[in-house]
């Protein structure tokens, strides 16, 4: 019979590993080679047909070995990548994470510790305890501030809507109204549907922001027919343009109201370790809840995102208790109960790449790659007024820009991003606007250069002018 394949912890993790990791460093080496740009060329067709090629069977009768398949499934991977450290990938939020912070994640990855019990995952649970407290600490100036980490913006959202309808129930025992911008993300009203409360409220945003009239006169309407508690969701960072809404003002109208405030700062929360641009966030720390994804501006590997609290007890409904993983009398004795801090059981501990993340760059550190990653955006919209063939739609408040050809046609627009997609060029987003389509570049590449930006204006001219 043949020995066991390897295990990746362990004494002998290393001696396991290396020769394993040198086969997928010169995979993604050769992958990125084969590929050539920020996306393959071809389209879907194209891709799926070299994927089914290079895979062959799937479940082969007998295996090829671990270098072989490791060989060919990670060039495979490569080549047919989105790579967003690629400077003219610029259409999503979704950031090239640091090489610290993916090291990082092969050591959780090896030792595969889970966060649903102390025995279980004893140096990572404290490890998560200590980040989320730093972190919560930053966005919240009070005794007890806390955080959650969640797979990202849209488990955070879900997770404050869940928080906000259990304060519903215990104080008040009416239905939460719930009440958001249109440009609030999707899973705010998806998590409002989810939870089986009133469908959301979109407040209308026609300037692209949650304006505070507006809001009033919802929330006026609204307590006159409906009695109960209410949510409002502001946005600090939307996805289609990187706005933020005027969250002090929006706090005094939930004050005035006996609303409650949830922001989702997925995307501009790490702002505010930023000397430079935290003025942006004045209004955040009056949430009762708060979103931040660090796999936007905060350049991890997906997951990463929390949900942040100002005291630690608004986190108590989340409390859960299973005999095989937070016993009383083990948590009376002293062991740390994990299971209220996530809807989650067997979850990876994400807190040890953000942790390392923290201590190799520390605050200015971080600081600079937001303000490079900021910088890259003002420059692309400078390049992009000074254009006479590219509108611009307003200067970009965090790093997303919106532009379009001139003349306007928005059949041309959307082929031209398309067929820069298909040649596998450039990866630019699209976004509605004003009532009017928009080409979309999102930077979160701190190595994006001046002239790689004159590249992606030189590519896209020529394409609309096909």
């Amino acid at each position: 019979m043949p020995p066991a394949p390897a295990l990746a912890g362990g004494s002998g993790a290393a001696d396991a590993l290396r020769p394993l990791l040198d086969t997928v460093l010169d995979a993604l080496t050769t992958g990125a080679a084969a590929r050539g740009g920020p996306l393959p060329a071809g389209g879907p067709d194209a891709v799926a047909a070299r994927v089914r090629a290079a895979l062959g069977d799937v479940l082969p009768p007998h295996g090829h070995g671990d270098h072989e398949a490791l060989r060919t499934l990670v060039h495979a991977l490569a080549a047919g990548a989105a790579d967003p450290a690629d400077p003219l990938c610029a259409a999503h939020l979704h950031c090239p994470p640091l090489a610290v912070a993916a090291a990082a994640d092969l050591a959780a990855s090896a030792l595969n510790a889970s966060l649903d019990s102390w025995d279980q995952a004893p140096a990572a649970s404290e490890i998560e305890a200590l980040l989320t407290r730093t972190l919560a600490a930053e966005l919240y100036d009070t005794p007890h501030p806390d955080a959650l980490v969640t797979t990202g913006g849209t488990e955070a959202n879900q997770l404050a809507l869940l928080l906000a309808r259990e304060r519903a129930r215990e104080h008040h025992g009416g239905p939460l109204a719930v009440f958001h911008g249109a440009n609030a993300h999707h899973s705010v009203p998806r998590s409002a549907w989810l939870l089986g409360l009133p469908p959301a409220t979109a407040v209308p945003t026609p300037t692209g922001t949650l304006h505070p009239a507006d809001l009033d006169a919802a929330l006026t309407h609204a307590r006159r027919t409906h009695p109960g508690p209410l949510l409002v969701t502001a946005t600090a960072g939307t996805t289609d343009a990187g706005l933020i809404d005027p969250l002090d003002d929006l706090a005094d109208l939930c004050e005035r109201h006996g609303a409650d405030l949830h922001i989702d700062a997925a995307y501009g929360g790490l702002l505010a370790l930023s000397p430079r641009h935290r003025h942006l966030l004045h209004g955040l720390d009056r949430a009762r809840s708060l979103t931040l994804d660090l796999h936007k501006l905060g350049w991890q590997p997906v997951a990463a995102g929390l949900l942040a609290v100002p005291d630690t007890a608004l986190l108590a409904p989340l409390a859960h208790q299973a005999d095989y993983l937070n016993a009383t009398d083990d948590t009376e004795a002293g062991l740390p109960d994990l299971l209220g801090r996530s809807l989650r059981t067997t979850r990876r501990p994400d807190a040890l790449k953000i942790a390392v993340t923290l201590r190799s760059l520390g605050r200015d550190g971080l600081a600079r790659l937001i303000d490079r990653t900021c910088a890259a955006a003002q420059h692309l919209a400078e390049l992009i007024d000074a254009h006479p063939g590219f509108e611009l739609h307003a200067p970009p408040v965090i790093s997303t820009v919106l532009f379009r050809p001139v003349p306007p046609d928005d059949t041309r627009l959307a082929g031209s991003r398309r067929a820069l997609l298909l040649d596998g060029r450039a990866v630019l987003g699209r976004a509605t606007a004003d009532g009017r389509l928009w080409l979309k570049a999102t930077l979160l590449n701190p190595h994006t250069t001046t002239g790689d930006l004159a590249t992606l204006l030189t590519l896209l001219e020529g394409s609309t002018q096909r």
